[in-house]
């Protein structure tokens, strides 16, 4: 027997097609559909577990061997308002049986703990998405919190939807009564119901859950034991009860990646790895100076956990306090890096002139924001390219890296790591909210993949003065690299002054020379410009006419758009740029080959402005500065207007 499912939602591969159901077969009373993809949002108060839940799915999920990508959203407030929609917490997860890019564009299942989560997400839905609410929330004081009238579970605005309506919290007490909880107690373990049923919904592993349920709660295994009790009432409602007469496959992604070990990570776990990976290729210690800060802070805990690789974490009293420490790491002889996100950038920007002015390798992380100032903490915004280029007074460049998806903050950082070393400079690693948090399969490097990062210390004179003393001179610059050398304090005969008045070339000694600072200024600048990095890739499979050009976390859903667009027939061209500072040096060539440029950003035009500065090409912008990262749909539809304007 074969069936087709329905589902509105777009593919976020880039094509329209609707999900394909493949075949129908019964167990026992109950229907498996077999289905391509699937999108699920788990929506709640910020206190109900919702980003643990989609966390726990979405690991079951990765083991299972399916393609996935994760988009977490929760408000800035530790525990905001509990039944309001300021104070909805949301995990999205796509995962399918092929190659995907985006979080989707909407959800095909939202499950929904209480009106508030109901009312913030269902506008996102398309017809004949399923809901699945937990009903004992539905209280007439908790709908009219968020302004229902009348119960929207009975009133027929949700006719559209395929609804459940399902006592989550009822059934969870009802499953724990045999365990010495309280009420409240207990009911804390609803998510873990809602997690077992959608487990059971989508054939989804149960081991990895319980296993991790009892580590996490190892020291209070009557916790442990409880929310396994309710992981398994929910997956056996689903098996019993005729509210849900079908579950669904989707099969693993095997043809989706290339061979070898794999892992579920995120952003910036992968970051971690990858500044770890870095100091052990370069035999470097790594330090870490840093001060908490939303969406950073995952940084500075998971370094922390790696004492046993050389790693040295300080967690300073403020931002100015933690980079001015990594640079004495760096001055010591440290792989160095601190980590913030935009605000603390602001902060930091006289000791990054520092850094400039020393010529020492230091890694600034900005894990950007929505902004200005304290602006939207917990949401994802591109707007510090022009902070990480131009933010520090005096004429004082900085090459800026940017990552593409969350799994590539870990080739980023060994990426950052090889051009701070190699060329003597801070570098700018600028990953966002959107990848950070986001998730996907990463494949395990082998050791042998890694590049080499071995750095050679200065260890002797390097100058001979006209009288025949040889000497060490710090500024003494290697032809090649325009690199000063790094000189570790306490090594004999290489003692030297450092600070942030200008230097006279080579001998280092303090100099208010204009024609010697003339000459530092542009060989600082040259040094930058120098740095060798790879042409710009093109993708343009059928000579197109216009450029679709994007940078940082657009990748995914820019790639699902051009998709959805050489689908239908319509040509276009897409590159994606990782270095920023300095251009790819084909980038000016790749733009005069095309009429027309299309740039889009997470922010007003930043980038659209230095191509259009640099190249004097007429960059189209198209911006969104919304906190949420772009829609596939949304930019396919920007994207074919451009082209036929």
């Amino acid at each position: 027997m074969t069936s087709q499912v329905s589902s509105p939602a777009e593919q976020a591969d880039g094509t329209d097609e609707t999900v394909v159901g493949a075949q129908r077969k019964p167990v026992g009373t109950k229907d498996v559909r077999r289905l391509d993809r699937v999108i699920i949002r788990f929506a709640g108060d910020s206190g109900d577990g919702m980003q643990l839940t989609g966390d726990r799915f979405t690991s079951e999920t990765a083991s299972f061997g399916n393609d996935l990508s994760t988009l977490p959203n929760f408000p800035a407030e530790i525990r905001a308002p509990a039944g309001t929609l300021p104070g909805v917490s949301s995990f999205q997860l796509h995962f399918a049986d092929h190659d995907i890019l985006t979080p989707g564009d909407a959800p095909n299942v939202l499950v929904a703990m209480n009106p508030a989560a109901l009312k913030a997400n269902v506008g996102d839905l398309p017809r004949g998405a399923e809901i699945i609410v937990n009903t004992d929330e539905f209280t007439r004081r908790a709908m009219q919190k968020v302004g229902y009238d009348t119960s929207p579970l009975e009133d027929g605005s949700l006719d559209g939807y395929h609804l459940h309506p399902v006592p989550l919290t009822t059934l969870t007490v009802e499953a724990l009564k045999e365990f010495d909880l309280s009420r409240k107690e207990a009911e804390r373990s609803k998510n873990m119901f809602a997690l077992g049923l959608l487990s059971w919904m989508y054939h989804r592993p149960t081991e990895g859950t319980e296993k991790f349920l009892k580590a996490k709660f190892a020291k209070k295994p009557d916790i442990a034991a409880a929310n396994i009790a309710a992981y398994r009432a929910g997956w056996n409602f689903g098996e019993t009860t005729e509210d849900f007469a079908v579950s669904y496959e989707v099969a693993p992604a095997a043809t989706a990646f290339p061979p070898g070990v794999y892992r579920n990570i995120s952003g910036n776990l992968a970051l971690s790895y990858g500044l770890i990976a870095a100091s052990r290729q370069a035999d470097l210690p790594l330090f870490l100076g840093s001060y908490p800060i939303t969406p950073a802070s995952d940084i500075l805990h998971e370094l922390s956990r790696h004492k046993n690789f050389g790693v040295r974490t300080f967690q300073a009293e403020d931002e100015i306090a933690g980079i001015g420490a990594a640079l004495g790491a760096a001055f010591g002889g440290s792989l160095a890096v601190t980590t913030t996100s935009g605000p603390g950038v602001a902060l930091k920007s006289e000791t990054i002139g520092l850094a400039v002015s020393l010529e020492l390798p230091l890694l600034v992380v900005d894990i950007q924001r929505g902004g200005p100032s304290t602006g939207l903490p917990t949401k994802t915004e591109q707007a510090d390219l022009l902070q990480s280029m131009y933010g520090r007074n005096g004429e004082a460049p900085v090459p800026v890296v940017a990552p593409r998806t969350p799994a590539d903050c870990f080739g980023a950082a060994l990426e950052a790591a090889r051009i701070a070393l190699t060329y003597r400079t801070p570098v700018f690693l600028l990953s966002d909210g959107y990848l950070a948090n986001g998730s996907e399969p990463w494949r395990v490097p082998d050791p042998d993949e890694l590049p080499d990062l071995a750095v050679r210390f200065a260890q002797g004179t390097n100058h001979t003065l006209d009288d025949g003393t040889e000497v060490f001179w710090p500024y003494k610059r290697d032809p090649q690299t325009l690199a000063r050398p790094w000189a570790v304090p306490g090594t004999p005969g290489l003692e030297h002054r450092i600070g942030g008045i200008e230097k006279q070339d080579g001998s280092g000694n303090i100099s208010y020379d204009p024609a010697n600072h003339d000459f530092m200024v542009r060989t600082r600048q040259a040094k930058i410009d120098g740095i060798d990095v790879p042409d710009l890739a093109v993708d343009d499979p059928d000579g197109a006419r216009t450029l679709v050009l994007g940078w940082g976390s657009t990748y995914g859903p820019i790639t699902a758009a051009v998709r959805r667009l050489r689908t239908a027939g319509v040509p276009v061209a897409q590159a994606h740029l990782r270095h920023l500072n300095p251009f790819p040096a084909n980038l000016g060539e790749v733009l005069k080959r095309y009429d027309k440029v299309v740039v889009p950003e997470m922010n007003l035009g930043q980038l659209a402005t230095l191509i259009r500065a640099k190249y004097l090409v007429d960059a189209r912008s198209y911006n969104q500065v919304n906190g949420m990262p772009f829609k596939a749909e949304q930019l396919a539809a920007a994207l074919k207007e451009a082209i036929d304007d």
